[in-house]
């Protein structure tokens, strides 16, 4: 199998406002509902949903009929849609035990009434359909199994196209296609994903959601955590949870529903009130009704509303905040294994629960910034929200020449991935390690170092496995502009500076590896931490003057000065393109703190005029201002104003009080504080206040270039130095910081994300809030179970002697760092007259670069120089190592491939099936891992079977890691004295 981490990557989240507006909703009106229920909805503003007669597996039935609308504050002026009006359709009960004579006949409004409704409300036209779903086309048979057309609103994909466009036009200014609504994401990638449309009848806040979004976070949690201790170790993703559960979801219903169940009314996803239709029920089963009626409430009560899109969101946010193990865990294995120290387990909870949760703070702070805006696009989440529309919907409108079904299409290629891993990660790993240049001249030291994957640069980029192509992220959902940046660093640092440096013995590099993520000793092989520890794990400094100063490998030291240049140039290119922005939008969070500047919802204009003319004249409707809505993606100096429509729908819901995720914030820093002051950490409480308060400086310009890229810049390093710097000789005290101050800022970033998701998905923020704070609770005093019981009874645990290898090798990683960097420390590697000095300046370098784009772009906004971002440039390529220039090279190609040729060749595929492609290979990938290693390689079944597809790759220098020079025997290289 492939050596590759293949999905510890989340990638590898919701706030919006609901300022003043009441909500939105929709109810069915349908054969049996008398007139006093219907006065009921309307007063009480209720959506309800329909029960169909017959549940299948397949199918999950949503609400389905005509609908009222409510807007307003004081007074709710309703619209009644039915089957007279354009777009509605009649809605037919075909329930068992009905019959027509049973029914009341249905009332409507007329054409001219409805009209004068929609002017008088004001509300949109998405509304005014009310949730009247389409006719779904029929779905393939082998995919019934997943498929579920839900109830969510559809709007059809565009297939308008631009063959013509220059690619500046292309990139920056997209143009919204005639067909779709004009209040749409003036982003591609986000048209393509996502409906701008809420079908508000659904249901979230069940029984069913809630039960699996436990049972996942239980289960995904513990497993990786069990797995992290291992070698060869697996991890299951988020993605195998959203595929997992859709079935799970389905059968509930068919297990649960009957009938003769009732009409069911939900607000804003929770259930207000059911007509259960106990006549019925005791006259199709003739059961009586106080011996039933215990069991009868059990089921109805666990059978709320129907699995749909959003409550499959729901599960799947609740997987990706609580399937990575926790940080804290390999804090807590370092400490009791390693450093020996005697731990409770309030200890080990509390450090858990307030490393993971500290985050919520930071993202629920910052929604100003990172989540409301439309240019805070996440691309990372279009996946997940392409999934949830491939197996909630089915929309088929031919896109150039293509007719096959998303969810066809999906099943398709996810098929595929599965059976094809078996070839680069079992049967022939050669496809994997395409080193086909290495193969013809194996012990050719500088043909290795340059065209080597496992420790060579990688200049011919060729591998047919989608975990080295992917390794960085799927670079499907990476904007192209995103990934010329990066390969532009990659060329410049990696293929010319790197080996210049390395063939001219820069810093003794030619006597090591030209890649590798070990460092090394004087003479040339991996340094032993133990022999410059005393018996007490302290730093032996007369140990470390008789055997070796610690030496990096070139493309180390490369990586080091970019991490160095990333935090400078994040700051500078923050500071200079959206410093405005961030000041605004700073006064207006104040201002929401003080309740002040609340804002309505501001519906189109429903007279027709601008959707007409749009249409006609292919011109955008104007704003109020006289600028054109959406005439093209926001530009840099904007990015964080403009707002789109999925944060103007999810104004009906009432937000998150800002005073939640402040208490949530002092409550784990409280926490935080009681950790390092009274167990032996040796850190005391205003490092720990510094250690936060990197994370939160940091944290927006972070999530910009993120929300923007897909691309993460690490402060792991920078943490580590800087309590190097500050706590020096204290291990434990830099493990800790560097948890509350990296993981913070990660785990933040994850919760922002996913806020972005439920934006997009549209589901209320309170309910989002109290699961994410659930799943994450659960998650981490699971984990701190299962660790603890693998402690006790997995004999040699974190040992060479360990059983099935269960060594604990990340923990074993980070226990050497916190050697590097809290005993040796940043000063004998950085300091005055130390080896490493130089990589100082790129600090420099770093807040320096970006100064000059921004003088040569600013004025211009269609100017080349926009599309720079150094922060981009040097803070991707801190991958490596113990990323390659394979898994960068062969990444930018299969971006521009489709994210550019594609998308401007054949733009209504690309916007139908991108999206869904790169969902399809990642879930394809991460099942075939498991299946794999599970029902493979963990029984013992591939053991010593061997032969050239598994073998050739490892022959020669490239797997070996040979160096350019080699050390005589005896000798050493580098001073005498250090």
């Amino acid at each position: 199998m492939s050596r590759a981490p293949l999905l510890v990557r989340s990638s590898p989240a919701q706030g919006t406002g609901s300022y003043g507006g009441l909500p939105v909703v929709s109810s069915s009106s349908s054969a049996g509902t008398t007139d006093v229920e219907d006065n009921l909805a309307i007063t009480q503003g209720i959506a309800p949903t329909r029960r169909k007669g017959k549940s299948k597996l397949r199918h999950s039935h949503p609400s389905a009929g005509p609908s009222r609308l409510f807007l307003g504050q004081n007074k709710a002026h309703h619209v009644r849609s039915d089957a007279s009006l354009p777009g509605s359709r009649p809605r037919r009960r075909n329930s068992k035990g009905f019959k027509a004579g049973n029914s009341t006949t249905e009332r409507s409004t007329s054409l001219h009434g409805t009209l004068e409704g929609q002017q008088e409300s004001g509300l949109e036209p998405r509304f005014t359909s009310g949730s009247v779903l389409p006719a779904t086309a029929g779905m393939s048979r082998v995919f019934e199994d997943l498929h579920s057309p839900s109830g969510s609103s559809v709007v059809e994909d565009s297939t308008s196209e631009d063959d013509d466009a220059s690619e500046d036009h292309e990139l920056l200014y997209d143009k919204l296609p005639t067909d779709r609504p004009a209040d749409d994401s003036p982003y591609a990638q986000v048209r393509a994903s996502v409906s701008p449309t809420d079908d508000v009848s659904l249901s979230i806040n069940t029984p069913r959601m809630w039960t699996l979004s436990i049972l996942f976070a239980i289960l995904g949690s513990s497993t990786n955590l069990f797995f992290s201790l291992r070698y060869p170790s697996v991890s299951i993703t988020p993605v195998i949870a959203l595929l997992l559960v859709h079935p799970l979801g389905l059968l509930w219903d068919q297990l649960l529903k009957r009938p003769y169940d009732g009409e069911e009314f939900f607000v804003n996803g929770s259930l207000l009130s059911r007509n259960d239709g106990t006549n019925l029920r005791d006259q199709t089963e003739g059961l009586n009704t106080v011996q039933m009626s215990w069991r009868r409430r059990l089921r109805l009560w666990l059978a709320q509303g129907r699995w749909n899109e959003k409550e499959h969101c729901c599960v799947y946010i609740s997987s990706n905040v609580s399937f990575g193990f926790a940080f804290a865990t390999d804090v807590i294995v370092e400490q009791t294994q390693f450093y020996h120290q005697k731990l409770g387990i309030t200890y080990q909870i509390l450090l858990t629960i307030s490393t993971q949760i500290l985050g919520y703070a930071l993202a629920g702070l910052t929604r100003r910034y990172l989540v409301r805006p439309s240019g805070m696009i996440w691309p990372g989440t279009l996946i997940s929200a392409s999934m949830f529309s491939t197996l909630h919907k089915e929309e088929n409108k031919p896109a150039n020449g293509w007719r096959i079904t998303r969810s066809k299409f999906f099943l398709s290629v996810f098929s595929g991935s599965v059976a094809f891993y078996f070839l680069p990660g079992l049967l022939m790993p050669a496809l994997s390690y395409f080193s086909v240049i290495t193969w013809f001249a194996p012990k050719n030291v500088v043909v290795a170092n340059l065209f080597g994957i496992a420790s060579g640069l990688g200049l011919f980029p060729l591998t047919f496995d989608w975990s080295q192509i992917a390794y960085i992220g799927s670079p499907l959902v990476v904007p192209f502009w995103a990934a010329l940046n990066i390969v532009g660093g990659l060329v410049i640092v990696m293929w010319i500076m790197a080996p210049i440096m390395y063939y001219s013995n820069v810093m003794f590099s030619a006597y090591m590896p030209i890649l590798s993520a070990a460092v090394f000793d004087n003479t040339g092989k991996p340094y032993d931490v133990s022999k410059i520890l005393t018996p007490d794990f302290l730093f032996d400094k007369k140990a470390y003057g008789n055997y070796s100063r610690v030496f990096l490998p070139i493309t180390y030291v490369l990586s080091y000065a970019l991490q160095f240049a990333a935090l400078s140039a994040l700051i500078s290119h923050t500071a200079l393109w959206h410093g405005k922005d961030i000041w605004r939008q700073w006064r207006r969070s104040l201002a929401e703190i003080q309740n002040k500047n609340e804002a309505a919802y501001e519906p189109l204009p429903s007279n027709g005029h601008h959707a007409s003319s749009y249409r006609a004249n292919g011109n955008r409707p104007r704003s109020h201002h006289g600028q054109p809505r959406n005439s093209s993606e926001p530009g840099l100096d904007n990015l964080l104003s403009a707002e789109d429509v999925h944060n103007r729908l999810m104004r009906r819901y009432d937000d998150v009080p800002i005073s939640w995720y402040i208490l949530t914030g002092a409550s784990m820093t409280a926490i935080g504080i009681f950790l390092v002051e009274y167990f032996p950490i040796h850190l005391p409480w205003y490092g720990l206040l510094l250690a936060l308060s990197i994370g939160a400086i940091l944290f927006i310009p972070i999530g910009i270039v993120m929300a923007i890229t897909n691309q993460q810049s690490s402060l792991y390093l920078i943490c580590q130095l800087i309590c190097g710097v500050t706590f020096p000789g204290r291990p434990v005290a830099n493990m800790v910081f560097t948890t509350y101050g990296y993981i913070t800022s990660t785990q933040g970033l994850k919760f922002s994300s996913d806020l972005k998701l439920g934006q997009y998905m549209k589901i209320p923020p309170r309910i989002l809030f109290t699961l994410q704070l659930s799943a994450t609770v659960v998650s981490s005093l699971t984990q701190i179970g299962v660790l603890n019981w693998m402690l006790a009874f997995i004999p040699g645990i974190c040992t060479p002697e360990a059983i099935n290898g269960f060594t604990c090798p990340i923990a074993r990683v980070h226990f050497n760092g916190s050697i590097l960097w809290g005993v040796v420390g940043p000063r004998r590697f950085f300091g005055p007259g130390a080896l490493y000095r130089p990589l100082v300046w790129a600090f420099l370098v770093g807040a320096v670069a970006p100064i000059g784009v921004w003088l040569l772009g600013r004025r211009n906004r269609k100017s080349v120089w926009r599309k720079v971002n150094f922060a981009v440039v040097f803070g991707s390529l801190s991958w490596i190592p113990p990323a390659t220039g394979l898994n960068f090279s062969v990444w930018a190609v299969v971006c521009w491939i489709f994210n550019h040729e594609i998308r401007k060749r054949k733009t209504a595929w690309w916007e139908k099936y991108n999206m869904t492609l790169s969902a399809a290979l990642d879930s394809g990938l991460a099942v075939g891992v498991v299946v794999i290693f599970f029902g493979v390689v963990y029984p013992g079944w591939m053991s010593g079977f061997s032969w050239w597809g598994t073998e050739v790759y490892k022959q020669g220098c490239d797997w070996r890691a040979c160096s350019y020079k080699n050390v005589p025997a005896g000798q050493h290289f580098g001073p005498d004295v250090w």
